[in-house]
């Protein structure tokens, strides 16, 4: 298969195999009013399979969610035609509003005004937990 080359964008790279469409859905991709290129199991020497999204436009992308859903990903940012920019990701330490606490009696269950903040308790796996009743999020890896 063959995707085109973008000129002005972003490349998304070295996604977990799996992990795009979640990614898409998290970043609002389907909102954008460019092409928007989603490629599953692409073969990769160093991974084995890997996904990658094309966007055609350089936006700002939440690089606390590419880091949450997929911590050994690449953006790459594409000028007229050429790579100007490639920053690897990695996992934040605090996400705040990314994902949601699971706990019912956690007090962002009640209080609507309180932002859903988890800390990265273990980098190695990596595990988040809810700052207000410590519940573990749920696994994305």
């Amino acid at each position: 298969m063959n995707i085109d080359s973008i000129k002005n964008g972003l490349v998304i790279d070295h996604i977990t195999a799996g992990k795009s469409l979640q990614i898409y859905e998290m970043l609002k991709l389907d909102l954008l009013d460019c092409s928007v290129a989603v490629i599953k199991n692409a073969s990769s020497r160093k991974m084995g399979k890997k996904d990658i999204i094309k966007i055609d436009s350089n936006i700002n992308v939440d690089l606390d969610v590419l880091g949450y859903l997929s911590p050994n990903a690449t953006v790459s940012t594409i000028e007229n035609g050429v790579l100007v920019e490639k920053r690897h990701i990695s996992p934040p330490e605090r996400l705040v509003n990314v994902i949601k606490c699971k706990n019912p009696r956690c007090i962002t269950q009640t209080e609507q005004e309180i932002k859903h903040v988890f800390l990265l308790t273990d980098r190695e796996k990596p595990e988040y937990r809810c700052m207000y009743c410590d519940t573990a999020a749920e696994k994305t890896v």
